[in-house]
């Protein structure tokens, strides 16, 4: 062994909304930790995988490089499924070989919607889309990979990084566009540094497992965007349109609120309500 310092915690896709709050949240908190961005290292590469994890050899990985959009997965199958399946595969295994603990983040979107009452981590995915078919085929490779993993499962993410739905509305209303917003799909709007806030706490306990992590209570995309409107003080009209309406190419759940009570009840406290969360997530824009 040569006199390089281990590295603690290591961010793989720290460029994108979820790893850049991991980023944030662990430098606030004076952790040490390393962040990988995709020109630092491609996981669908078995090889440059094996070595980077091998070389860091992290206690944690966080994977949050992921092919998260929706519709261009169902065009770009093969290069969803590369990223989010094998990509993943190639992380859990070289995790497994440094005995490093991984934490895979996963989606809503592995659910079919057909629930009426939130999803709990005991109920039976069944994806709609190539996005989510993707997801789950990378939680099911992690798993069989044997390596210790802390599995979270979230939804309807926005934060400071990235093209995301409450950023996207605000920007077109501070344009004066009009706005179509889908009415007929309920989920839990999460603000991306509150994943990382409490994914951290689940790790420095030690758990493991699958977990679902979101803001509290449901809205629908028009109740975002509205709230989302209202709280930054601008106004723009906007029709509310069913998802049938829309034709978006990807299906998409038309419920997929997830139960995190498991969290609440494994940290001891209640997860944030969206409306607060997205207050302070706008607040903080402008600062």
């Amino acid at each position: 062994m040569s006199g390089r310092i281990k590295v603690k915690y290591l961010i793989t896709g720290s460029g994108g909304l979820l790893g850049s709050a991991f980023s944030r949240v662990m430098a606030d908190r004076g952790m040490e930790y390393k962040s990988l961005e995709k020109s630092d290292l491609d996981v669908t590469d078995r090889y440059a995988t094996r070595h980077c994890i091998h070389v860091e050899s992290p206690d944690v990985l966080f994977h949050c490089a992921a092919f998260t959009n929706v519709d261009m997965a169902e065009s770009e199958r093969s290069t969803a499924f590369a990223v989010n399946a094998d990509g993943s595969k190639n992380v859990a295994k070289a995790c497994k070989q440094v005995g490093a603990r991984m934490v895979y983040f996963s989606t809503d979107y592995v659910f079919d919607g057909t629930k009426r009452s939130p999803y709990s981590t005991h109920d039976q995915p069944n994806p709609l889309s190539a996005y989510g078919e993707s997801k789950l085929t990378g939680e099911n490779a992690v798993v069989a990979s044997g390596v210790d993993v802390l599995l979270i499962r979230t939804s309807w993410l926005y934060g400071t990084v990235g093209k995301n739905f409450v950023r996207t509305v605000i920007q077109r209303a501070r344009e004066g566009r009009a706005l179509q917003l889908i009415d007929d799909q309920t989920g839990s709007p999460t603000w991306a540094e509150h994943i990382a806030e409490l994914t951290l706490d689940l790790v420095s306990h030690h758990a493991s497992g699958t977990y679902h992590i979101t803001n509290s209570g449901e809205a629908t995309w028009y109740d975002l965007g509205r709230e989302a409107l209202s709280i930054s003080g601008l106004h723009s009209e906007i029709e509310p349109i069913s998802t049938e309406a829309w034709a978006a190419p990807a299906r998409r759940p038309y419920y997929s609120v997830l139960d995190a009570s498991k969290v609440e009840v494994f940290l001891g406290r209640k997860m944030t309500p969206w409306r607060e969360a997205l207050k302070e997530f706008i607040k903080g824009m402008d600062r």
